[in-house]
Formats: C-alpha cells, structure tokens, sequence
C-alpha cells in the first residue's frame, strides 16, 4: 500500500472527521448489538450530555438531529401537530399500508448512517432504560425487521422502513409529538408546554417470536410480555381463571390500529378488587412491561395512577395461558389503562407471532 503524503493524510482526516458534520459525537454501544450501517447504534451528542435530562434534554436532542438534515429532508420531518397526523400510524410496513393511514416524516432508509444516530439519540432518550423494555425493546425490534428482511421478507421489511416524525416544533411552550414507527412498532410522546401529556397509543409486536441471533447477539424483546401475562393468568386461582376466561376467540387486536376508542362499553372479566395483594402484582408486572418503554421518570408516574385505579381493573383472557398458541388473547382494561395481546399466526415465517397494543382511555393522542 503507497504511504500517503502529509497533505493527503490531512485530507484523509478531514474526510474522516466531516462524518460527523456539525457536532463533535461518538458512538454509543447497544446491548441489542444492533452496529450494521443498515440499523446503527445511537449516538453520543455532545452538545447535550450537559443538558439536565427532561424537556430540555429531548429538545436539545431535536435540535441536534435537525442540523444534520438538509433543508428538503426537514420539510419531510416535520409537519404541523393535529390529531389527524397523529392518527397515521400502523402495524404493518410501510409498503403494505394504504391511503390516509401511511406514516409521516422521513424514513431512515432516507438517511444517512450519521443522520441515523441521531435520530436514534433522540428516540434513546425518550424512551424507558429497564432491559428488555423501552429503547432495548426498539432496538430489538428494529433487528426483528433486518432479519425478516434477510430471512424471506425482502426490502418490505427492514430497518429502512421506520419512520420519525415531529408533528408540531419540539419546544417547552406548546403542543408536538415524536412519532416514532414502522412494522410492529408505534412509539408516539406528546408533549404540551414541556410536559409529557400522553405515550400512547403504544403498539409493539414482534416476528419471529422465538429468539433469534442477530449481529451475533440474541434478541427477543416480547417475550417478557407473554410471560408477564401467563404469570398473571397462571397466578390466578382455577376460579378466578374461569371467570377472567371468555368465550369468545380474538383473532386479534380489538383497539388496534385505526380503532381508536373502540373500548368495550362494558368491562368484562375478573375484577382486581376481588384479587390478592399477591394476584394484584401480578397484574402490576404485566403493565409495567408496556409502561417502562416510556421514559423512566415518565413511566413512574403513569405507573402509579394505573396502581391507583387497579381495584377497578379487569383482567380477561381467552385460549390458553401461555401466550404463545395461535388465538391466545389478554386484555387488562382499566378506568384509564387498556393492554390487550393477541397470538397470531406468523406471516413471514413460522409458527406464531404476538401483536399488542397499550392505550389509555383519557391520554391517547395526549388526551386530545
């Protein structure tokens, strides 16, 4: 190899350092192992890691990942906050989506590697730190896509294919949502006067179920979500099973996508308020599973108004308890929480997958 001259050594360093364009970053390890160019790791923004966490911290980040896109790319991002476009969310990939309900913003396949990790900074920082749960769950989510994509599912799927939105200016006065999604994934936190007012609706689900190996690592973020629920089915007396148990086969979702407020008039099931200290836990554990993919501090305040309102909580299933059978369905459905988790048969392989969605009755949409 020729021995580059002192000029086009610094030439080569300056090539080098303009990667990161217009802040001085570094990489940030995952424990997803998530470090392909097609699904990178997030970033470390400078600027930033001395600004106080909270609002100020996620503007920051907004504004960070907004000055590494040029001004076309920003038209695309960013749109005017309405309920409408908040609505414009989806199960499926992006390619299989129709008409109004196609996602918004700009896409990663849109960006470059860089521009990635920024984004992927922002959404890191709005999101829950617990294993499994939050920005590990995305992560994991986003490799389920890249290995569909390189396992039978093509360019449909695949990392490329999510999308990030800010409907509204991310500032501390006013309204804005981060709209983050793609294929079994919708992360939606809006804001008002600097405040989080709503994390949902909050849609996850995951193919292939079974864990798999991806950039040498194993992944499989759900399935903490169907033992969550078989432990809080399987903790049930045979009694109280009968009763939480319904007749009914749920093929799927109920308050999916694109059924918005589509909440039973009247609950069923086994009410809380009849359970044990024990029992009632259980049934805790299974909530926080979708609470924690928010924001820690957010999270926790969520998570205490939905224990404040528990003894008024059903909790019903149908098929069986393990939450892994085709037709396996649970719903906790609240004064305010609603969790439902619906065994499906797989699509790109093999042989189930879960599709599940969080909602909440008054804070959908940020309660707009």
């Amino acid at each position: 190899m020729p021995r580059l001259s002192t000029w086009g050594l610094l030439l080569a360093l300056a090539a080098s350092f303009s990667a990161c364009k217009k802040d001085d970053t570094t990489s940030n390890s995952s424990s997803s192992g998530s470090s392909s160019t097609s699904n990178p790791d997030p970033i470390t923004v400078s600027t930033c890691t001395s600004t106080a966490t909270g609002i100020a911290k996620v503007i920051c980040l907004a504004e960070a990942f907004k000055s590494q896109l040029d001004a076309s790319q920003i038209t695309t991002l960013q749109t005017t906050y309405s309920v409408a476009n908040a609505k414009r969310w989806s199960n499926l990939p992006q390619g299989l989506v129709n008409g109004n309900n196609k996602r918004i913003g700009l896409n990663f396949g849109a960006m470059t590697t860089v521009q990635v990790q920024y984004a992927k900074a922002l959404i890191k920082e709005i999101a829950g730190t617990t294993t499994n749960e939050g920005w590990d769950e995305i992560q994991q989510l986003l490799n389920a896509d890249e290995y569909l994509n390189a396992n039978g599912g093509g360019s449909t799927y695949g990392a490329a294919n999510y999308y990030l939105a800010f409907l509204g200016t991310p500032a501390t006065t006013g309204t804005f949502e981060i709209q983050f999604g793609g294929h079994h994934l919708a992360f939606a936190n809006t804001y008002k006067d600097g405040a989080l007012v709503g994390a949902t609706p909050s849609f996850r689900g995951v193919e292939p179920f079974a864990t798999f190996t991806w950039n040498s690592t194993s992944n499989q973020p759900l399935q903490q979500e169907a033992a969550a629920f078989s432990a809080m089915l399987t903790g049930l007396t045979s009694t109280e099973q009968a009763t939480a148990k319904q007749s009914a086969t749920y093929s799927d979702l109920v308050a999916g996508p694109q059924q918005d407020g589509n909440f039973p008039a009247t609950a069923v099931g086994l009410k809380c308020a009849t359970m044990t200290a024990a029992e009632k836990a259980l049934v805790l554990a299974a909530i926080k599973t979708y609470v924690y993919d928010t924001d820690d501090a957010d999270a926790a305040t969520i998570l205490a108004k939905y224990a404040s309102e528990l003894d008024n909580t059903y909790v019903a299933y149908s098929g069986t308890t393990a939450m892994t059978t085709r037709n396996d369905y649970v719903r906790i459905d609240g004064p305010s929480v609603w969790i439902e988790y619906s065994c499906q048969n797989g699509i790109v392989l093999s042989p189930t997958h879960p599709h599940s969605v969080w909602r909440d009755k008054t804070k959908d949409y940020g309660g707009n």
